[in-house]
C-alpha cells in the first residue's frame, strides 16, 4: 500500500490544481479501485510527505479534505484511516501508464438503439467518435456556409457586454421565458413581416438554437411511430434522421428544376394522407432549386384539402441574386397549416445559435413546453444583443453587405469551375443560396476525388448524404459546392488543388 502511494506523481505548473487536491484525487482513485480497503491505516502525514518529497502541510491539507468528503476518518492518537463506512471493493484494473482506473468502452446497462424502418442505426455516417485526430485541411469547400470573417461579431459582442453590465444584467442572468427573449421576438416579428411579407406577432414565435432544434420540436409535436412524412429526394440528412428518430415512415418525393414534384404528392395523398410534408422551397438543400409559384399554390391547396402540416425550412432566404425571392409559403398561410423555421446561422455565422419557429400561438405554447424539458430556454444575453442589432438595422446592413460580397464570389467560382474543371463536372449557376449543385461526368467517383483531394490538403464533398431511398442505388457523383466562406484568392487555390485531385480521371 505504501508503495502505491509513493508512486503518485504531481503536475506542478500553474495550469493544474493545487498539490493537496491532486494527492486527494490519487488517494480516492486507490480507494475506488480496491487497493486501499475500508478501515486500512494510511501513512502519517510526516511519513507520506517524506516519501513523496513534498511539504508536510500539503499532506495535512489532503487528509483534511478527504475527511471532509467522507473518504477517510482521523482517529485521535492513532492516525488516519480509510473510512470504515465505505463498501469493500474488489481490486479493479489499472492503466499502468496513467495509474488510473481503466474505464470500460461499453456501457454497463442496456441501450435503446434508435433504428430506422429498414433496421439501420440512426446516426450520421460522417461522425467518428474515436477517430484519430488528423491535421486540419489547408482549404475546405464546405456545404454552403457564410464567411464568418465578415460577420458583425464585434457589434454583437459590444451589445452583449453592454447588456452584461447594465442595470438589467441580473434579470438576464436568471431564468427567462421558454419562448425566448420578449424583445427579440418583437424585433424578429418586425423583421419577418418587413422582409418576408409575413403577418405575425411575438406570440407566434419561439426562439430556438438554430433551425435543427425547431425541426426536432416540430417532430415531437406532430409525429408518432408509424406516421407518414413526405420528404424531398435528394434531401437533407439531419431532418430525415430527426423524423426517423420519432418513428416516422419516410416517403421520398422527387425534386426537379421546379422543386418537389407536387403531382406525385397529390397522387400519394389520394392513397394515404401524410401527417406532415417537409419542404425547403427556397434554395432547396442540396440542389439549390426554388419551388415554383404554381407548385406552391397547389401544395397549399392540398394542405387545406387533406389537413396535413407543412414544415417549411427557410434556412437561407436572404441570398437571392437574379430577382426578388419568392415569399415564403407561410406569408400566405391562412389555414394554420405551416410551421415556418429558420435561423441567423447562414446570414451571420453557424456558431450564433439563434433560430426561430413561427406557427399558430397554440403550437408555440406546446413547443415551448417541450423546449423547456430539453434546454429550458435560450441564452438571454445573446438574445438581447441580437434584438438590439435587429432594432438598429445592423443585421439588415450586414445582410445587404454580404449579399454583394457573395454574389461576386458566386460569379468568380462559376467562372473558375468552368475554366478549370469544365471537363470534369457539370452545373448550372444557381439563382441564389450559398452553394452550387454539380455532378461529375461519367466514370468519376466523388468519394475517390474527395480522397485524393484530402491527401493534397483540400476537404470537399464525397458525394454521400444527398440521396436516401432504401433499396435503391444511390448516385455517388453529385456534390454541393459552398462558395461563400472562401474569398477569390482562396477559392482559386482550392480549385487548383481540386484539379490536381482529378488528374487520375483525365484519361478516362
Amino acid at each position: 500500500m505504501i508503495k502505491k502511494l509513493l508512486e503518485i506523481s504531481f503536475k506542478k505548473d500553474g495550469g493544474h490544481s493545487p498539490l493537496y487536491l491532486q494527492l486527494a484525487s490519487e488517494i480516492i482513485q486507490l480507494i475506488c479501485c480496491g487497493i486501499l480497503k475500508p478501515g486500512q491505516a494510511l501513512p502519517s502525514s510526516r511519513e507520506l510527505a517524506q516519501g513523496l518529497q513534498i511539504n508536510r502541510k500539503t499532506v495535512v491539507a489532503t487528509y483534511e479534505e478527504l475527511s471532509a468528503q467522507g473518504w477517510v476518518e482521523p482517529k485521535e492518537r492513532s492516525g488516519v484511516y480509510v473510512s470504515s463506512h465505505l463498501p469493500d471493493t474488489s481490486v479493479r484494473a489499472i492503466n499502468q501508464n496513467s495509474k488510473k482506473l481503466i474505464r470500460s468502452r461499453q456501457p454497463g446497462y442496456p441501450l435503446i438503439i434508435k433504428r430506422s424502418s429498414d433496421g439501420a442505426t440512426i446516426k450520421d455516417p460522417n461522425i467518428e467518435i474515436n477517430a484519430v485526430a488528423a491535421p486540419p485541411p489547408l482549404y475546405k469547400i464546405d456545404d454552403g456556409f457564410p464567411d464568418t470573417r465578415i460577420a458583425p461579431i464585434e457589434q454583437l459582442v459590444r451589445e452583449y457586454r453592454r447588456f452584461g453590465k447594465g442595470r438589467l444584467t441580473n434579470q438576464f442572468l436568471m431564468y427567462g421565458p421558454e419562448q425566448g427573449s420578449y424583445r427579440l421576438r418583437v424585433e424578429l416579428a418586425k423583421f419577418l413581416n418587413r422582409t418576408r411579407g409575413m403577418q405575425v406577432s411575438e406570440k407566434e414565435i419561439l426562439i430556438t438554437k438554430g433551425t435543427q432544434m425547431a425541426i426536432y420540436l416540430t417532430t415531437q409535436l406532430l409525429i408518432r411511430p408509424g406516421d407518414t412524412v413526405f420528404v424531398p429526394e435528394p434531401g437533407y440528412l439531419d431532418a430525415n434522421q430527426t423524423f426517423k428518430l420519432a418513428g416516422a415512415k419516410l416517403v421520398f418525393i422527387p425534386v426537379d428544376k421546379d422543386g418537389m414534384d407536387v403531382d406525385r404528392i397529390e397522387q400519394l395523398c389520394k392513397k394515404k394522407v401524410p401527417k406532415m410534408i417537409y419542404i425547403i422551397p427556397h434554395h432547396h438543400r442540396p440542389t439549390t432549386v426554388t419551388l415554383s409559384a404554381e407548385r406552391r399554390m397547389r401544395l397549399m391547396n392540398l394542405a387545406s384539402r387533406y389537413g396535413f402540416a407543412l414544415l417549411e425550412d427557410d434556412y437561407d432566404f436572404d441570398y437571392h441574386f437574379t430577382s426578388n425571392p419568392l415569399l415564403p409559403l407561410a406569408s400566405v398561410d391562412t389555414g394554420g397549416h405551416i410551421i415556418y423555421v429558420g435561423s441567423f446561422c447562414k446570414s451571420i455565422a453557424p456558431g450564433i445559435r439563434i433560430g426561430f419557429m413561427v406557427a399558430p400561438e397554440a403550437v408555440i405554447c406546446e413547443a415551448a413546453a417541450i423546449r423547456r424539458l430539453i434546454d429550458r430556454q435560450g441564452e438571454q444575453l445573446l438574445e438581447e444583443a441580437t434584438a438590439e442589432l435587429l432594432s438598429t438595422g445592423e443585421i439588415s446592413r450586414h445582410i445587404k453587405k454580404s449579399h454583394k460580397v457573395y454574389q461576386g464570389r458566386l460569379e468568380n467560382t462559376c467562372r473558375l469551375l468552368r475554366e478549370q474543371l469544365g471537363g470534369y463536372l457539370m452545373f448550372e449557376k444557381p439563382n441564389g443560396g450559398l452553394a452550387i449543385w454539380a455532378t461529375y461526368r461519367k466514370n468519376i467517383s466523388a468519394s475517390s476525388v474527395a480522397l485524393n483531394a484530402g491527401k493534397l490538403g483540400l476537404k470537399i464533398s464525397d458525394g454521400r448524404n444527398y440521396f436516401f431511398q432504401p433499396n435503391i442505388s444511390k448516385p455517388q457523383n453529385f456534390i454541393r459546392i459552398g462558395y461563400c466562406s472562401l474569398d477569390e484568392k482562396e477559392m482559386a487555390t482550392a480549385i487548383d488543388i481540386w484539379k490536381q485531385a482529378l488528374t487520375p480521371f483525365a484519361a478516362k
